[in-house]
């Protein structure tokens, strides 16, 4: 019998990797297997006669059975390992199960519950997916990149797990995070699951909970820091750029410290970005400028609060300017239109503790003097709110509740439409709720969040709220940068991004409506957001030129579908 190949949607072509997948082989292989789906003629090729209960069912009928399995988990946790499982098992199963139930299982392979996916990884792990890339092999790391289960790689999601999400340091654990990253690569952006790698940096973790748990299954040692921190990156790169220098590799949930000094020091040398900074930046500043369609303003003039200064509300803030100087402002002039806040309070010139992206904000000490005493202390987000008056609010701080109706009220008070985006994650991290933003501003605000939240009756309105999830932009980023076959990743294509999306702003249509599509049509809002990307990285000279139909008739090939590949049986 001749090797087996396949074929699947959209003219991808796919071979079997070898004649001897067979059997149980073949049912152990995730993206090959089709279980009670495989044809008769294919049971009998390739040895699967006996193995499998003998009706042959469809794909939609295998949906149903694991949506009804799915459902009878009693919580989000069992939902979430359920889902692993079958990922494991049968992707094309798990990715058209994703794909007709976005709304409903998004959450659970992403946030919120990823997060505690990450905390209880030791407790519920059952299979291998990715690669962990420990310390103390750091000398072998070209070694352990070659043991990837797939030789070609188009997308890595890497992570050395110290700032996941709103929970912080939770070592190996934080593999959950890249995992669940390229599940949306795949159903949002269409990324080839077999063409994905998740990789966490083992470097030991600060996190007392995992060191004491004696089913931690991490490295046990506190985290490694300074010179030997940078060189084990250095290391790291070198390898991707020896064997796979044309993978995009996205830098996701690294600490402060580490986030923006490491797309800034390989950002000329990989084809890369942080998510946690340029991804939040693109999706915040699509939110807001689909917030100023609604009300008719304009960025440039609008004067912004950010309740939370670390690596995902600098990118929020960078977003926000470089926006503001393509609206005509000078760089001077658009730094002033921002208030950053921390556990220190108002970032301002007097404090000598700021990271240098942190200083581009700092107010002058001179400037707030007329209404602040920097010597007294830090001065807190209420403070700044009542002096600011800002018409846009954006809450990043991972400080759940600190959107109280006071400070809610006293912003209302000074702007007809607030623009409030309380983007904390997970769910229970959430700066205010929007059941109360709106109740707190009559129902004026336009608001967003960073965890899923159902819509809120209010006046006899039903006001739809937008979860404004990075999950818009990454996959769009990826599916472009394949499509149009780009170098290196740009600020500007984040920028096309995120204009884009404001564009597809269902509130430009019905001021009820969501600030951005609702999720289910994410797979689609991907697509353009790609075209856009693409269109960019054109303009930007890091893409070959092509006509746009041209640029979107590949964006669409290269786009996969789960659905089961056609055996040959010759």
């Amino acid at each position: 019998m001749g090797e087996p190949t396949a074929k699947l949607e959209h003219h991808h072509e796919a071979r079997v990797p070898a004649p001897y997948l067979r059997g149980m082989d073949l049912l152990d292989a995730p993206l090959w297997n089709k279980g009670t789906a495989f044809t008769e003629e294919e049971r009998e090729a390739f040895g699967l006669s006996g193995l499998l209960p003998p009706h042959v069912e469809t794909l939609d009928e295998q949906v149903v059975r694991a949506y009804e399995a799915f459902r009878r988990k009693d919580d989000d946790l069992e939902r979430y390992i359920y889902l692993r499982a079958l990922q494991d098992s049968n992707e094309v199963l798990f990715y058209r199960l994703l794909l007709d139930h976005l709304e409903e299982m998004i959450p659970v392979v992403y946030t919120p519950v990823v997060a505690q996916g990450c905390q209880e990884f030791s407790h519920i792990y059952r299979r291998p997916r990715g690669l962990v890339i420990p310390y103390p092999l750091r000398e072998a790391i070209p070694t352990l990149l070659a043991h990837r289960p797939h030789r070609d790689v188009d997308v890595i999601v890497v992570t050395d797990g110290e700032r996941i999400l709103g929970i912080g340091d939770q070592g190996v654990g934080g593999l959950g995070i890249p995992i669940g990253k390229l599940a949306l690569y795949t159903i949002v952006g269409g990324i080839r699951p077999d063409r994905t790698l998740p990789i966490v940096l083992d470097v030991g973790t600060n996190n007392l909970d995992r060191l004491r748990d004696p089913e931690y299954l991490g490295w046990r040692h506190e985290r490694i820091v300074g010179a030997a921190y940078d060189d084990f990156i250095a290391q790291f790169v070198r390898a991707i750029q020896l064997e796979l220098p044309t993978t995009l590799v996205q830098w996701e949930d690294f600490g402060v410290s580490h986030a923006r000094p490491i797309v800034e020091r390989y950002g000329s040398e990989l084809l890369t970005f942080n998510d946690d900074i340029q991804g939040t930046g693109a999706v915040v500043l699509g939110t807001v400028l689909a917030a100023l369609n609604v009300t008719g303003g304009r960025l440039r003039d609008q004067r912004v609060v950010l309740f939370g200064a670390g690596s995902a509300g600098a990118g929020a803030a960078d977003a926000l300017r470089a926006e503001m100087v393509e609206e005509g402002l000078d760089e001077a002039g658009a730094r002033r239109r921002f208030s950053l806040i921390n556990r220190g309070g108002l970032l301002h010139t007097g404090r000598t503790n700021l990271t240098p992206e942190q200083q581009v904000y700092a107010a002058s000490v001179e400037e707030i003097s007329a209404w602040a005493d920097p010597r007294s202390g830090p001065i807190p987000l209420s403070t700044v709110v009542r002096a600011v008056k800002p018409t846009v609010l954006i809450g990043l701080s991972t400080v759940a509740g600190a959107f109280d109706e006071p400070l809610i009220r006293d912003m209302a008070r000074h702007t007809a439409r607030p623009v409030i985006l309380s983007l904390s994650n997970p769910t229970n991290r959430s700066e205010a709720r929007p059941a109360d933003l709106l109740a707190w501003t009559e129902g004026r605000a336009l608001v967003a969040t960073g965890s899923p939240f159902s819509p809120v009756e209010y006046g006899g309105r039903e006001i739809s709220i937008a979860q404004c999830n990075n999950a818009y932009v990454f996959p769009a980023m990826g599916l472009g940068v394949i499509a149009s076959r780009a170098r290196r990743v740009t600020p500007t294509m984040f920028l096309a991004a995120a204009r884009r999306l404001a564009e597809l702003s269902p509130a430009s249509q019905d001021p009820d409506a969501g600030l951005l599509p609702p999720v289910r049509d994410i797979r689609s809002v991907a697509f353009e957001l790609a075209v856009a990307i693409g269109q960019e990285a054109q303009r930007s000279g890091v893409a070959p030129r092509v006509y746009v139909e041209t640029l979107r008739a590949r964006t669409e090939a290269v786009r996969w579908t789960p659905s089961y590949p056609i055996y040959s049986v010759d």
